[in-house]
């Protein structure tokens, strides 16, 4: 046998020649792939916004987004790919027939060589990915072009130019915008036309003997003719963008506007410039014909040095020595302008001012004309007590309450009263790792439940809230029977599946001992929620949240829904994507619904001659975190009103925005864009209206420009010094730094309280504010805004102190309550095992004077331990006092009879409490003993149920044994004199055996391994 090796030529070579192409097949697959995958992607992500849109009946927000993205992608892609790619076609086309035999072309032979076999195809992608960019850029402007193309007219203009404010808010923006576009089209067009022409032999820039073809020289002057007289568009606009640009004062007080130099020296600047410009744009064009750089050389270099010698030398004489020697005299129209236009648009043109002279002497009986305001003080504080809640009102460790709670108003007891309130939410991260699965995480422990509100303006006899709505029920004192789940809410988890078609309730509720297994289940009955009952919806958003269980778990059937964006600003932000959402939405119970309450505005930056600010700035305060920050989709604004008041059901997700400001023509614009998303505001609901309030993002932004904007004469405003500042916080509370933030470096946050101003008829649900002097610490005014929706919402009062009259700000009055004997005497005992918490510092003007009021809270330092009110510190002029009830402090600082009864002298009655607690009226030993009995028959309980071996009922036991552990230390503290807030102070209690396991942790009755 002979062995014929293989042909050098073919049998060796052609697995090697296989192998070499496989890669070149693999590549285009792989990015075929990936672009099917990035396109299913965005399929998704737009199908399940459609779903969501629709199940919350919001389509035509979304189809109206969408059309104007996509028509603003396309027009203006279309624009600059067509323009640039025709420049290159052009540029082609006059490429010269002869190119030399120069170096330079001999260089450039290769690239041509290389790039024309793909000429077409390169030019076709230069045109793409130009289109794509300027199509992107332009669907970023939506809200522009809908402005302009629905904007509504102010009825005020603008006293340079006499045009309506509207030409500003609405039209100057969008042309700006298209004569950048225009710019860029020019300038990319003439780069790409510079770049064909050189590589084709048009532009010579080595060659010997004339660097350009004639027809080159055309082209690139024809552009750049172009290029001078978009220039000279943009000298016109610069004209009126001088009523919305920042002028002389503006790193003191956000200026905008002409000034004296604008209108004498820069307005006829940009004028003579538009001129010149044209006169250039003219050059280049003829230049077509003359075919020489000389003269729009010469006009180009002209329009420059006229540009920076008229445009911005002779401005700066003008200021330098004409207005600078006499600046107060030449700039005072001017910044009366500025004066007039801010105070119109952060709507503060209106407020009262009323000198207010201040006692500083406290006289007995010298309340008695502001009883109603005094016994309105609210004692409890929302930033304080979040622990106590926590503690009372939890049920279990899944369930948690926010750090800083509500202030509202509800009848109570047929009389009109603050409360705190809060909703109890779902709080999946307290839960053991070990306990929590996808089916707990989803389709479980979906829901919170239940709404929570105590009294404003007393407490119970052992210092923590008298609650008028608490514990797991589906009826309160206030309202009566309503619907206690929270399926969206603050702390919603991202998204859960609720509903089942087999009628098992698997949805938990709240531990109930007599069901069978210890809990009650529900299964949501709500409309929210998108259905996912067939296998192509769980496919879309097994994608979307990338978690294949949607798609494979047996338990989402054909009754599913999924909730998801629930938190109610991001809902109301996604069906209202303009509006400016307040950073404090807090829920009220509205024909038996929880309803989240969510204060919406609109704004704008281009309101002429107005100061601007800045939205993060202007609302931060001690109070303030990351989750609490305004949404806004711009922060600079110098316009804004509070337009709209928004509404997210708790239930089921309905999301209702009602007109609030009817003149508004921002909103009126928006309203044409977006007809019927906005409904009107006889529409509102009378128990809705009864809890509206004034927001307080609007307020603090009021706020700062009052401090300046009080003074309203044009030399004193220059001069500055009778500015005010809003108090930094003086370090009132724990709660701040358990925020994170610096409580001494930050502005004091406003108040929410009841009272009665000098001038007003009836005490009023208001938000109110000091102010210093700037630069120091005394008080020089107090202001407040009526909340309370009626005749008199929204009106502003300040009263302004005596500049002569020495009246402490809180800062002083924080410091002075620190500094006296009686207070730190107090202290010391309290201190004693217990930690102390200084609640909200209070400022109130009563009695001819300001009075401060400050509650003290006590806690034990270890231990379950949770802030109890055990003192109140009062404080009027030079007298300071402090006392276990407001009225024995008032009584203190007032010569022994301050003239009124507050609440807290009465009992707080048997108020809906469900913590333990008995009401004001018992006497302590009493109460001590009843405490030690709950304590024992809790002990007996948890035994007992030790002993049949059913934890579940033994941990309710010790959660029973617990709080009457810590009511009865609390009890023996103040029994004892020490602090109220010592709840871990030892009393005569029994000592329960250890148990053989642990405390059992919340019930997880998810099936054992996941389906």
């Amino acid at each position: 046998m002979t062995f014929n090796p293989p042909d050098a030529g073919s049998s060796p070579r052609r697995p090697f020649s296989t192998g070499r192409k496989r890669p070149k097949a693999l590549i285009p697959t792989l990015v075929i792939l990936v672009m099917l995958m990035f396109g299913f992607g965005v399929f998704t992500s737009f199908m399940t916004d459609l779903l969501w849109f629709r199940s919350i009946e919001y389509t035509d927000v979304f189809t109206t987004r969408l059309t104007t993205r996509i028509g603003l992608f396309v027009v203006f892609g279309l624009l600059m790919a067509v323009l640039v790619v025709a420049n290159i076609v052009i540029a082609y086309r006059l490429r010269p027939a002869f190119r030399g035999m120069s170096a330079e072309q001999q260089n450039l032979d290769r690239y041509r060589v290389s790039i024309d076999p793909y000429r077409v195809w390169l030019v076709l992608g230069i045109g793409v990915v130009l289109g794509i960019l300027g199509g992107t850029a332009a669907a970023g402007e939506w809200r522009t072009w809908l402005q302009w193309r629905h904007g509504t007219s102010f009825g005020v203009k603008d006293p340079q130019f006499n045009k309506d404010v509207s030409f500003y808010v609405f039209d100057y923006p969008w042309w700006r915008f298209v004569l950048g576009f225009f710019f860029a089209i020019v300038l990319v067009s003439l780069l790409a036309a510079a770049v064909t022409h050189y590589l084709y032999g048009g532009l010579r820039l080595q060659t010997p003997g004339e660097k350009s073809t004639p027809a080159a020289q055309a082209h690139i002057s024809v552009l750049l003719g172009l290029f001078v007289l978009l220039k000279a568009v943009a000298y016109w606009l610069d004209r009126y963008g001088l009523a919305v640009h920042g002028g002389g004062f503006e790193r003191v007080t956000g200026w905008t506007g002409l000034r004296y130099r604008d209108v004498h020296a820069l307005l006829p600047a940009k004028t003579i410039l538009v001129g010149i410009a044209l006169i250039c744009a003219v050059l280049f064009f003829a230049n077509v014909w003359r075919r020489t750089w000389i003269l729009p050389g010469l006009g180009l270099g002209l329009l420059v040095l006229s540009a920076v010698l008229i445009g911005g030398v002779y401005p700066a004489i003008v200021q330098q020595f004409q207005v600078r020697p006499s600046e107060v005299t030449r700039e005072a129209p001017y910044i009366d302008r500025n004066i007039q236009a801010t105070r119109t648009a952060y709507g503060i043109a209106d407020a009262e001012v009323t000198e207010y002279d201040a006692k500083t002497t406290a006289e007995a009986g010298a309340l008695r004309a502001n009883a109603n305001t005094t016994a309105s003080i609210r004692l409890l504080d929302p930033n304080i007590v979040s622990p106590t809640f926590q503690q009372q009102q939890q049920i279990r460790g899944f369930y948690s309450f926010p750090d800083t709670l509500k202030i509202d108003r509800y009848n109570v007891n047929g009389k009109t009263e603050d409360v705190v309130a809060a909703v109890r939410e779902l709080n999946l991260g307290d839960i053991p790792p070990a306990q929590r699965n996808w089916v707990s995480d989803h389709l479980i422990f979906t829901h919170g439940y239940g709404f929570v509100a105590a009294r404003g303006n007393n407490v119970n006899s052992d210092g923590g809230p008298n609650y008028v709505s608490s514990g797991i029920s589906s009826t309160n004192q206030l309202v009566g029977e309503y619907e206690p789940r929270i399926y969206f809410g603050e702390e919603s988890p991202a998204y859960s599946i609720v509903g089942r078609s087999d009628g098992q309730n698997r949805e938990f509720d709240y531990p109930d001992d007599s069901k069978p297994n210890g809990q009650s289940n529900n299964t949501y009955a709500g409309k929210g929620g998108v259905p996912i009952g067939n296998f192509w919806k769980q496919m879309l958003y097994a994608v979307k949240f990338r978690e294949q269980k949607i798609l494979l778990s047996s338990d989402v059937d054909s009754a599913s829904k999924i909730l998801y964006i629930r938190d109610p600003r991001a809902r109301i932000g996604k069906v209202a994507p303009w509006l400016t959402l307040d950073g404090n939405p807090y829920p009220a119970i509205i024909d038996g619904r929880v309803q989240w309450i969510v204060d919406g505005y609109t704004t704008s930056g281009n309101y002429p001659y107005a100061s601007r600010t800045t939205l993060g700035t202007a609302t931060e305060t001690t109070l303030t975190t990351a989750d609490r920050r305004v949404i806004a989709p711009r922060d600079e604004v110098n316009y804004i009103r509070n337009s709209v008041k928004a509404t997210v059901d708790a239930y089921d997700g309905t999301v209702s925005l009602y007109t609030w400001d009817e003149e508004d023509p921002v909103l009126k614009t928006w309203k044409k864009a977006f007809p019927d998303s906005v409904k009107e505001k006889s529409e509102i609901p009378s128990a809705l209206m009864s809890h509206l309030r004034y927001p307080e993002d609007l307020f603090k932004v009021q706020r700062e420009m009052m401090a300046r904007y009080h003074v309203t004469d044009a030399e004193t405003f220059y001069g500055r010094a009778d500015f005010w500042q809003v108090p930094r916080d003086p370090g009132t509370g724990d709660s701040q730094a358990a925020l994170g933030v610096a409580s001494d470096t930050e502005a004091q946050p406003p108040y929410y309280l009841t009272l009665q101003m000098p001038g007003q008829k009836e005490p009023a649900f208001s938000l109110s504010t000091a102010f210093e002097p700037a630069g120091r610490q005394q008080l020089s005014a107090f202001m407040a805004v009526n909340a309370t929706p009626g005749p008199e919402y929204g009106k502003l009062r300040v009263l302004q102190l005596p500049r002569n009259t020495t009246v402490p700000g809180p800062r002083q009055v924080q410091n002075e309550i620190k500094a006296d004997p009686g207070v730190n005497a107090e202290l010391l005992a309290l201190r004693v095992g217990n930690k102390v918490t200084f609640g909200n510092l209070l400022t109130l003007p009563v009695g001819g004077g300001l009075l401060y009021v400050e509650p003290l809270y006590v806690q034990a330092a270890t231990g379950t331990s949770f802030p109890l009110l055990q003192q109140v510190i009062v404080a009027f002029g030079d007298n300071i006092a402090i006392g276990r009830t407001l009225g024995e402090a008032l009584d203190k600082v007032f010569d022994g009879d301050s003239g009124v009864t507050t609440p807290d002298e009465t009992p707080s009655g048997g108020g809906n409490n469900n913590n333990g607690s008995s009401g004001g009226g018992q006497n302590v030993n009493a109460q001590i003993a009843a405490a030690i009995a709950d304590a024992q028959k809790a002990y007996s309980d948890g035994q007992a149920a030790l002993a049949k071996g059913d934890f579940a009922a033994y941990g309710k036991a010790q959660d029973r044994l617990e709080a009457a552990l810590n009511k009865a230390a609390n009890l023996q503290n103040r029994r004892g004199g020490g602090g109220g807030g010592g709840n871990s102070a030892p009393v005569a209690t029994p000592t329960p055996a250890a148990p053989p396991d642990p405390t059992p942790a919340p019930p997880d009755p998810t099936p054992p391994a996941d389906t």
